[in-house]
Parts: C-alpha cells; sequence; structure tokens
C-alpha cells in the first residue's frame, strides 16, 4: 500500500506537469444502464499526453537525482512511452521506449514526435523487460509503468482528487493493466473513504487479475492481442498481486464488444475519444456487474488509432 504521505508529496512534485482533470457527470437517459446509477468520468484523456500515465511518470523522474543522466527508459504500449518521453524532452534528457510489436501506429508515432527512440520487440520480450527492469544494450534509468512506489503514489493523486470533487463516492472502476493505476487510487481511496470500493476492470481477451485472485497466486491465462492494448495480459506480477488483494474489492470482466458500446458512447454522448482500456470503467459501470450508487469511471487515457474509432463509430468490429 502507498501510504498516503507518499501520494501527497507526488501530488507536489507533479504540479507543474500533471493537469487537476474534471470529474464530469455521464447524463444518461431514463432506461439507459443500470437502475439507481450515477456515472462519473473522471477525464484523463485531457492531460498533455492523452493519459493519466504522466503523473506516475512526473512523480519518478522529478524524484530522480544524478541517475537521470544516462537518459530515461522505459517498456509501454503507448501511453507511458508518451509521457517518458514528454518528461524526458522538458528535462532535457533522451529517452528509449522497448514497445511490444503490437502497440498501435497513433501511439508510437506521438512518441517519435516527442523526440523518444523506439525499439518494437515480441510481446514475451516486452514483457520481461517489465520484470528485468531493462533490456541489455539499452541505457537510461528505468521508468516501470505500474510496479514503482514513486508511479503509484503519481497515480494515487487521482483518487485524492476524485473524493476532493465526489466525497460521497461508493465505486471506482479503474482499468487494469499491470495495477499501477488501480493500486495507486485504490491505496487514496482506502486512507481517505474506507466505504468505497474500487475495482479493477479487465479485458476478456485476457483477464490475469481474476483468475489469480480466485487462485491466490499469479497464474497464465489465454492472451489474445486486440485493439483493446492498454489492458490484457498474460499474467500479473507476484508483487501487484499482493498489492490487489490488500486493496481492491475485486475485479469486472468486460467483452470487446462491451468496451465498443462504451467508446460509441462516449463520444456521442460526452463527446470525448478514449482508447479501449479508457473505455473499460465505463463498459463495466453499464452492464451493471459493479453495482450501484454512485460510480466513477477512471477514463484513463484518448490514444486510438483513427481507423479503429472510425470502425467503432460505424458499428463494426476494429
Amino acid at each position: 500500500m502507498i501510504s498516503l504521505h507518499q501520494i501527497q508529496l507526488a501530488r507536489s512534485r507533479i504540479a507543474g506537469d500533471a493537469l487537476r482533470t474534471p470529474l464530469v457527470r455521464l447524463p444518461l437517459e431514463p432506461g439507459e444502464g443500470p437502475p439507481e446509477v450515477e456515472v462519473w468520468l473522471k477525464l484523463e484523456v485531457l492531460q498533455p499526453v492523452g493519459s493519466f500515465k504522466i503523473r506516475g511518470a512526473s512523480s519518478l523522474l522529478r524524484a530522480a537525482g544524478p541517475e537521470l543522466g544516462s537518459g530515461v527508459l522505459t517498456a509501454s504500449a503507448g501511453n507511458m512511452a508518451q509521457a517518458a518521453a514528454w518528461l524526458a524532452r522538458r528535462l532535457g534528457v533522451r529517452c528509449t521506449v522497448i514497445a511490444p510489436d503490437h502497440a498501435p501506429a497513433a501511439k508510437l508515432d506521438a512518441v517519435r514526435r516527442l523526440g523518444g527512440r523506439v525499439v518494437q520487440v515480441p510481446f514475451d520480450q516486452w514483457w520481461q523487460a517489465f520484470v528485468d527492469r531493462g533490456r541489455p544494450g539499452l541505457q537510461g534509468l528505468f521508468v516501470h509503468a505500474f510496479d514503482d512506489p514513486r508511479v503509484m503514489a503519481g497515480n494515487g493523486t487521482i483518487g485524492l482528487e476524485l473524493l476532493e470533487d465526489c466525497p460521497d463516492l461508493d465505486t471506482v472502476l479503474v482499468p487494469w493493466g499491470g495495477g499501477g493505476l488501480a493500486c495507486g487510487i485504490a491505496s487514496a481511496v482506502r486512507a481517505l473513504r474506507p466505504t468505497c470500493q474500487v475495482l479493477a476492470v479487465e479485458i476478456e481477451s485476457g483477464a490475469p487479475l481474476g483468475a489469480a485472485l480466485a487462485a491466490g497466486h499469479p497464474v497464465e491465462v489465454d492472451y489474445r492481442p486486440s485493439w483493446v492494448d492498454g489492458i490484457g495480459s498474460r499474467t500479473v506480477m507476484a508483487g501487484m498481486l499482493e498489492r490487489a488483494q490488500a486493496l481492491l474489492a475485486g475485479t469486472v470482466t468486460v467483452s470487446l464488444q462491451e468496451v465498443e458500446d462504451a467508446v460509441r458512447l462516449l463520444a456521442q454522448r460526452a463527446h470525448i475519444v478514449a482508447e479501449g482500456a479508457g473505455a473499460a470503467p465505463l463498459a463495466a459501470a453499464m452492464t451493471g456487474r459493479a453495482g450501484g450508487g454512485r460510480l466513477a469511471c477512471v477514463v484513463s487515457g484518448g490514444s486510438i488509432d483513427l481507423d479503429v474509432l472510425a470502425r467503432i463509430m460505424l458499428g463494426q468490429r476494429p
């Protein structure tokens, strides 16, 4: 668990980089969605790089010492890559990104536009970079996308803002990729409002957290890469599972179709463009599987390939 003090310190560190994003009510028509549910959207898509990742990256890099002189290295499907590249440019150091071979072009093009170097590798080698915290032959301070207390503390600032803007929340729905966002937010929420539950949202094409929580230990699940690239994997790291067991109320798994419906709803009703991972919490809320009351959906990012978005808006499968 990340302490409230650590999260508050992170809030001071990231103030010049990350925005305090709004929490807005999603207007739903009568009979639309589960009964007696209020849906609120935490719009991390409005961050300078289009996702929440700037919070964790800023928290880590702003706390770094002389080791930052070797540059910045990260492993990312796109959003942490953009955040690390954005901050590296601000700090005047180089940035190298290890990306999986299925990473969306829109995200990798953004990294290059920000001055970052991209090294694409097969999925297994990409995941190994998280385990090893680097890759042979590549130099730089490793910015772990999720398993770093400073990164999770930065993510936890979202929890502070959620409860300041809506103190009586019943549930917070957070996409689960590696777990750093969910565990950071849950640390803040647990400290400030223990009655509010935090649920991790997974995608059916790779939902290792739910399986691990059921088994009591990390397990490998069938993983099928899809257009929902920010969440979904074969397994969960042991340390992140321990945090999840202590902090989260459980998981909700959503289908690709449910996420596509949520992307359309966000665009049509809230005028918000979200990537798959960012729309997954709303998908969970609309199914009713997250329960009732006041639900906050963390719309974590908006980096989606335009051709994918176009197909979804036309009702076609990406």
